[in-house]
């Protein structure tokens, strides 16, 4: 029986509230027990496995979204640069295009996911020709998740290799710079690397520039006037056997460049392959000696400074003897010359005394305000700096006259030239095209006067002197001759090895253009009667020129002789008389070799400059022998002795190119 007090009460008294009872725990035991605690274990370890999938689940979409798939995080990862984004175009004067992009794609590999590298280098090969079979297996079996495999590919070659269906291949949009003129403009314009970063010429200069904008880059050079003295320069290269050859057509009035030509060339999309040759920007970069057409500072130098007037005259009956140094003219004048004659018949011995005359320091300053002393400012990366005397002796002062012992580019002698026919303002060289109303900058260097006779004396060197054959009609050309000898590795010259040039202005009553012409170590031909002398070659090459590009130039050949009034004087002093042939020289003129007097024939026409007797009379064919000359030989700045001592510079001996 329950004790009394231990009993539940069955009843509430009235009142009373009702006390919930909770009742005694119950608790399992035994398998029931394990049974629940095994459940709830495998519930929680089956939750975190779902967690934990969602989480992979989660990281791979993002691997394959953003990480592995995405070209650009691969190339980032890899170390390589983004796909490039629009590059600006450049246009020439006219709005031409020259440099434009193309969108293309790129093949690229995650090598990770390349199940079978050498099957896929052999499909890859197959299906794109430049491929090699072994470098594609090689950048495969690399491990990189990201690695170019082909750049700008055709849209047709993009399916094709689509078509092969290989894991881990994939392409990027990207863009594919494109220089539409081929060669014509490689030197100028420059050229991309695969990453679309200018790496030569103006895509050098301007790389941000033409990245960061949409507007085009516009130069100042014309396509049109390009071709054709490129076509006028590579067939004389071809008929005259030259090494080479370079070509500059300036605006006299602004600096401005209008063709810039250097020959061998390369196409830009092929630079990897081209030749150090080839690559070289002979206008810009190649330090040259430029010979006689230094005459014309010389005779601007003297008569700025009034050292000089249009009829001083200088004795080059005797050679000039300084020590062991011997400085000859080989035409064999032997008597009084007056300054234009020094530039008709291109004395030495006349340049030399004028400029000693001038002075050594008057000549270093005079060439100083020309810029041919300073590195060449231009916007290209390819610019040489002049090489001259460190101590500028007497010696010095001599060679330099007549363009030996200096080596400046062909730019500087355009630039400098522009200046003495202009008026005597000299512009900076630039190959960007200014916008319409903007002013060239430039200072005065000489006066009008001194301008306007050097205008005279050019045209009066094509009309009776060495320049004959640049004489494009109608045009007025005044111009001037230079035949170098060519420096050798021992720091000599070589008699057998010339560089030739022409500086030329047209029209030369009123300038408006600069041509210069330069040959490297150009040959005689049977036409030539086997000289090879300026004269020859480099002025009928800027001849030509001249009359291709004056009309697209807005310059027409007149139907009447020259109006140009500084220069009337100075043809009934110099111009044709019963004493000249029709070339313009003397009917009879000796010509001496060594100690002896050796006939030269009467069939060559007076358009030899700084040619050496010895040289002429040694090509000359037996069956054309005569007892007088009917032409100048009178261009080639040589030396008696040791003549390469005389052409010694600050950087060395010569004009190294």
């Amino acid at each position: 029986m329950i004790p009394v007090t231990q009993r539940r009460r069955l009843f509430l008294y009235p009142g009373e509230e009702v006390k919930p009872s909770r009742g005694p725990k119950l608790r399992l035991q035994g398998t029931t027990t394990r049974a629940i605690e095994t459940g709830r274990l495998r519930l929680i370890v089956t939750a975190g496995l779902f967690g934990a999938a969602f989480v992979l689940i989660g990281l791979r979409v993002i691997d394959l979204m953003v990480l592995t798939e995405g070209p650009a995080f691969a190339a980032k990862t890899a170390g390589i640069a983004r796909p490039p984004t629009a590059r600006a175009d450049i246009l020439d004067r006219n709005g031409v295009i020259v440099a434009t992009n193309l969108p293309t794609v790129n093949l690229f590999a995650d090598t990770h996911k390349v199940p079978d590298a050498a099957a896929a280098a052999a499909k890859l090969a197959a299906t794109l020709p430049d491929l090699v079979t072994a470098d594609v297996l090689k950048h495969l079996s690399s491990g990189q998740r990201f690695i170019y495999l082909r750049r700008n590919l055709t849209p047709a070659e993009q399916v094709a290799v689509n078509r092969l269906g290989i894991p881990g291949i994939s392409f990027e949009d990207s863009e594919s710079r494109v220089y539409l003129h081929s060669s014509l403009l490689a030197h100028v314009v420059g050229v991309t690397d695969p990453d679309n970063h200018g790496v030569a010429g103006i895509e050098k200069t301007f790389d941000e520039v033409l990245s960061a904008r949409q507007e085009p880059l516009q130069l100042s050079l014309d396509v049109r006037v390009q071709h054709a003295v490129r076509e006028s320069l590579g067939q004389s290269i071809a008929r005259y056997r030259a090494q080479g050859g370079s070509a500059i057509v300036m605006d006299s009035r602004n600096g401005e460049i209008l063709a810039m030509v250097s020959l061998p060339d390369y196409d830009p999309k092929f630079m990897g392959t081209a030749s150090k040759d080839s690559r070289f920007n002979r206008t810009t970069l190649g330090l040259y000696e430029m010979g006689s057409t230094f005459k014309l500072f010389t005779a601007a130098m003297a008569l700025e400074n009034g050292s000089a007037q249009l009829g001083s005259r200088y004795d080059a009956s005797i050679p000039i003897k300084i020590g062991r140094f011997t400085i000859s003219d080989y035409h064999g004048l032997n008597r009084m010359v007056s300054l234009p004659e020094i530039l008709i018949h291109s004395s030495n011995i006349g340049a030399a005394k004028m400029a000693l005359e001038a002075g050594t320091e008057a000549q270093k300053a005079f060439l100083g305000r020309l810029g041919l002393l300073t590195p060449l400012h231009l916007e290209l990366p390819e610019v040489g700096t002049p090489q001259f005397p460190s101590t500028w002796r007497d010696i010095n002062t001599i060679t330099i006259a007549y363009g030996h012992g200096i080596s400046v580019t062909p730019v500087h002698m355009a630039s400098a030239v522009s200046a003495l026919v202009n008026g005597g303002t000299l512009y900076p060289a630039t190959i960007m095209h200014r916008a319409p109303g903007q002013a060239a900058l430039g200072r005065q260097v000489i006066s009008e006067k001194t301008s306007e006779d050097i205008r005279a004396l050019m045209r009066l060197t094509v009309l009776y002197g060495s320049g004959k054959q640049a004489d494009a009609k109608g045009f007025l050309v005044g111009g001037k001759t230079g035949s170098a000898e060519k420096t050798t590795r021992r720091g000599g010259y070589s008699e057998s090895s010339l560089r030739t040039s022409f500086i030329a202005a047209f029209p030369i009553d009123a300038p408006r253009f600069i041509v210069l012409t330069l040959l490297d170590e150009p040959h005689g031909t049977k036409e030539t009667y086997n000289f090879a002398t300026a004269g020859w070659n480099a002025a009928p090459t800027t001849g030509n020129i001249i009359a291709k590009i004056g009309p697209l130039l807005g310059v027409f050949p007149m139907g009447h002789a020259d109006n140009f009034q500084p220069l009337a004087q100075l043809i009934q002093i110099y111009g044709p008389s019963e004493t000249r042939n029709e070339y313009g020289a003397p009917a009879m003129v000796k010509a001496s070799a060594s100690a002896e007097s050796v006939a030269v024939p009467a069939l060559i026409p007076a358009v030899m400059d700084e040619e050496t007797t010895k040289v002429a009379i040694t090509r000359a064919q037996p069956s054309e022998t005569a007892d007088s000359i009917s032409g100048l030989i009178d261009d080639i700045s040589v030396q008696d002795g040791s003549v390469q001592d005389l052409g010694a510079t600050s950087g060395g001996p010569g004009a190294p190119e």
